[in-house]
C-alpha cells in the first residue's frame, strides 16, 4: 500500500489518466474529488462490497430458491 500526505487542493494522479484531489478537510472528513474516464467505475468501497456478496449470493440461487419467490402456480415442478 502507497501511503501519501495531502493538503486541501493537492491531488494524486494515476497511471495517466486519473486525478483524485482533496477538496475539503473537515474535522475527521476528508471530501475527495475524482476525475476519471467516463469508462472508469468508481464506487464506495462499502457499495461495492453489498453489490459483490448480493452477486455471490444470486449465482449460488438454487431453483427452489428462485421458485420461492413466485406464487408456486407460476412454478413449474
Amino acid at each position: 500500500m502507497l501511503v501519501l500526505s495531502r493538503r486541501a487542493n493537492e491531488s494524486i494522479i494515476i497511471d495517466d489518466k486519473i486525478e483524485v484531489k482533496v477538496l475539503k478537510i473537515e474535522g475527521g472528513t476528508v471530501k475527495l474529488g475524482i476525475v476519471a474516464p467516463q469508462e472508469v467505475k468508481i464506487y464506495r468501497k462499502e457499495i461495492y462490497e453489498a453489490v459483490r456478496e448480493d452477486n455471490l449470493q444470486a449465482t449460488s440461487a438454487t431453483v427452489e430458491d428462485v421458485c420461492g419467490l413466485f406464487k408456486k402456480s407460476k412454478c413449474k415442478e
